[in-house]
């Protein structure tokens, strides 16, 4: 039996532009393209060159599975997740809030200065306004630089975590401390007092929030959400269900119990970190890195 090389080429390279458009218009929205124009103007100054590490990590399809691994965990933080439940809308409109996130990533990681720092002081007139009373009757402020500090360290020991074990290119012992040391600069332009600046600090910092977390309720309604209801139609459901099982093997131990998952080393490390390489490669394939200044 002959095969159509040219043919299969073809499939391939539409199955390919698919995948990757339809990706593209679920983190970035509608927009995504005339938005990537505005970030990338070659003659603006930026906060990071392209040598430094956060442009590395940030780039990488290992960020979805940091970023799942990071709301998971930022959830277990009763007065956190309470500004999440009562202010965000993130079950009528997760891919609003989804493509806000990777909105404020790509601005600050790789956008001119000037747009990085539009898009913190959007973020902290919003923060202004998330206020309230948790579930155990605490009150809470988004504004609170203890739970900024909270959210932050969360966020980037997620994305280091996720690049180490599934970017393309992990990084050094230096340049993860470099990469630590990046991301400081915007926790501070948001709020966080002394970021950490090092994967040793980063570590002790997340060790000093040990005795606050545990699940809740709203945390548990949002890791079902994320893992058993996520609102995709059923033939994306599949590569979702790569990504989550990739997102529980690098779950931090001291969580499982207060997500009420199992610690499965053997699994974990056999099964499903298999599947994250697997999907994350997809990703590279149907995404590949475009042109940056």
């Amino acid at each position: 039996m002959k095969f159509d090389r040219a043919a299969i080429d073809t499939a391939l390279v539409t199955v390919r532009e698919n995948i990757g458009k339809s990706l593209r218009d679920r983190v970035a929205g509608p927009n995504g393209e005339q938005r990537m124009m505005q970030l990338m103007d070659p003659a603006a100054p930026r906060w990071f060159t392209e040598d430094r590490p956060i442009r590395r990590v940030h780039a990488d399809a290992a960020m979805f599975i940091g970023g799942l691994r990071a709301l998971l965990v930022q959830s277990l933080h009763p007065l956190a997740m309470a500004g999440v439940a009562q202010h965000s809308d993130y079950r009528n409109d997760p891919w609003g809030r989804l493509q806000r996130t990777a909105d404020f990533l790509a601005a600050t990681s790789f956008g001119p200065a000037d747009e990085a720092q539009r898009t913190i002081d959007v973020i902290n007139r919003v923060h202004e306004r998330v206020v309230g009373v948790a579930s155990d009757g605490r009150a809470y402020s988004a504004r609170d630089p203890h739970l900024l500090r909270w959210v932050h360290i969360i966020e980037i020991d997620s994305f280091l975590v996720a690049h180490q074990r599934f970017g393309e290119f992990p990084l050094d012992a230096v340049g993860r401390d470099e990469y630590v040391k990046d991301t400081a600069v915007i926790a501070r332009k948001l709020g966080v007092p002394a970021p950490p600046e090092s994967v040793r600090a980063l570590r002790d910092q997340i060790s000093s929030y040990r005795s606050e977390v545990r699940g809740t309720k709203e945390s548990r309604d949002a890791m079902r959400y994320l893992l058993l209801e996520p609102p995709l139609p059923p033939v994306a459901r599949a590569g979702y269900g790569l990504l989550v099982a990739a997102t529980l093997s690098t779950l931090p131990r001291w969580s499982r119990a207060h997500l009420g998952l199992p610690y499965l080393p053997i699994t974990e490390r056999f099964a499903l970190q298999p599947l994250g390489d697997a999907i994350t490669r997809v990703v590279r394939w149907a995404m590949p890195p475009r042109p940056t200044s």
